[in-house]
């Protein structure tokens, strides 16, 4: 070992033994009769340990010289740094033990360098796996994709994303679809409770189709399909009134968007990064048509601020389901005639969201799962009833947020059938416009602790955590437990001077004190 290895040896050692007691360097240098400058330079072998000195301190550590200088050839490399020297990147950095034993005599460094570089592994793992599935679908393109197949994985930007993106860029309100089902409706001499004949009878008149009854064949789940070929529109006879109606006026939609080409109109120039958002667009208009069909803009708006955003009440008063009227009060984005401002999801019982819009800013997480303290996924707890609360998000941000179960069985199982919950959110201060608003005297005390996705929450103190978040090193203390395992562990919360990612040497004085 040579002249520098030896001092850094000494040094580092020198340091271990005094952290291990719990001593301040500046109380260690007082009692040595050195100035703490000049020991800190010691203990980071920039000085050479004179031997009268080496002797002294040995002394008031309590170790036995002989032993203390059989080791110094040891080099005992902290822990967390140890692991990574088989690691890619620092082989290709030539970083060798020596190197990370000086590194180790600075223990919070020591911690941050290998809690930054695990937290750099995690991510290119992720960009590595994304990657791989973009060249994938690169080298089908490139291969020559049969036409009609399904598409390879998007992990950046998928169309359903785009979809969302175009909605909210339009406030979710289309004025030439609103005019389009107003003519209808004035043709028709539609009242305001819209049955599923007259529905029929408009298909028929205004559009030539006719309108059948079929079971579809086994194992198919279809309810229905429009047949521009044979001018035919094929329903399936499980559908009970509700359900019926809203088919029957997303086909409208469907037709009355084909005969004056209307998505053309309303996309504009504006190209899609992906084939299928045109198409998804368009079952998005058209499911938009029909709740402008069924529950006309003036009327629906006029019934809202009667009934203060009652959901459950609008639903009876014009006939459809709880999930349509949630729908149709994101649309109330006319200029003249503005409601109050909606996010929408539709989670089911296992968190899944399958649809999502946002009219109050409320980012949504593109990928994995989202907070499992929202009302949306409460609600499940007690399906007859409405749930309500205050969301406080990380950064402030409060939200009023109900939410209801809606059941769809099937031969009198829910197993068969579905179960979805129905989610509306706004902001704070308009919870007093709604007929489901909770009265609050402190809302930081009375919200409840939320954020989008725990793969990106902020929060260091949630008890229902599913998973790290990336915004903190993944670090825990077997000798410390947090209320749920993933929360991040603190450095003021371990309760002592080492870095998280390393074990507590708990030693025990020679003396036996």
């Amino acid at each position: 070992m040579n002249e520098n290895a030896l001092n850094a040896n000494v040094g580092l050692k020198l340091r271990s033994l005094r952290l291990a007691r719990n001593i301040k360097q500046t109380d260690a240098a007082k009692d040595l009769g050195v100035s703490p400058a000049y020991l800190n330079l010691i203990e980071k072998g920039k000085r050479v340990m004179p031997f009268p000195l080496l002797w002294k301190a040995l002394r008031y550590f309590d170790q036995d010289p002989e032993q203390f200088m059989s080791t110094l050839g040891e080099g005992r490399v902290d822990e967390a740094l140890a692991k990574l020297l088989d690691e890619p990147l620092l082989k290709s950095l030539d970083i060798d033990p020596e190197s990370l034993q000086s590194l180790s005599a600075e223990p919070k460094l020591a911690g941050t360098v290998a809690a930054l570089f695990n937290l750099y592994k995690n991510t290119r793992t992720q960009l590595e796996n994304v990657l791989a599935q973009l060249n994938a679908e690169e080298r089908a393109r490139a291969q020559g994709s049969t036409p009609g197949a399904p598409p390879g994985l998007r992990f950046d930007y998928s169309p359903f994303d785009e979809v969302s993106d175009f909605l909210e860029s339009h406030h979710n309100y289309f004025p030439d679809l609103e005019e389009q089902a107003d003519s209808l409706r004035r043709d028709f001499k539609l009242e305001r409770l819209v049955t599923s004949p007259q529905l029929i009878r408009l298909l028929e008149e205004r559009f030539g189709y006719k309108v059948r009854f079929a079971s579809a064949s086994s194992g198919s789940s279809v309810v229905r399909r429009l047949e521009p070929e044979t001018g035919e529109l094929i329903l399936s006879p499980d559908l009970t009134e509700q359900p019926l109606k809203f088919q029957l006026a997303a086909s409208i939609g469907l037709l009355v968007m084909d005969r004056e080409k209307l998505v053309e109109r309303i996309v504009g120039a504006v190209r899609t990064r992906h084939a299928e958002t045109l198409r998804l667009i368009k079952v998005n208009l058209a499911n938009y048509f029909a709740g402008a069909l069924m529950l006309p803009y003036g009327d629906f708006f006029k019934e809202v601020e009667r009934t203060r955003y009652d959901v459950e009440l609008l639903s009876h008063i014009f006939g459809t389901t709880y999930e349509t009227v949630a729908h149709r009060l994101c649309n109330l984005s006319d200029p003249k005639r503005r409601g109050v401002p909606f996010h929408f999801l539709r989670s089911d019982i296992a968190g899944n969201i399958s649809k999502r819009y946002s009219g109050t800013g409320l980012k949504f997480a593109t990928g994995g799962g989202s907070c499992g303290k929202w009302a949306v996924h409460l609600a499940f707890l007690n399906p007859s009833q409405i749930t309500r609360q205050y969301s406080m998000m990380p950064d402030g941000t409060a939200y009023f947020c109900f939410a209801k179960v809606q059941l769809q069985p099937i031969e009198g199982s829910i197993v068969k059938g579905t179960a979805y919950s129905i989610g509306l959110g706004t902001h704070a201060e308009n919870a007093k416009f709604l007929a489901y608003g909770l009265p609050t005297t402190d809302l930081r005390k009375d919200a409840v602790q939320s954020g989008v996705s725990c793969r990106f929450c902020e929060r260091t103190d949630c008890n229902q955590r599913a998973a790290a978040s990336y915004r903190f090193a993944f670090s825990f203390d077997e000798y410390t437990k947090k209320d749920c395992f993933f929360s991040p562990l603190l450095v003021h919360e371990a309760g002592r001077a080492e870095p998280l990612d390393k074990a507590p040497r708990r030693r025990q004085n020679p003396k036996g004190e």
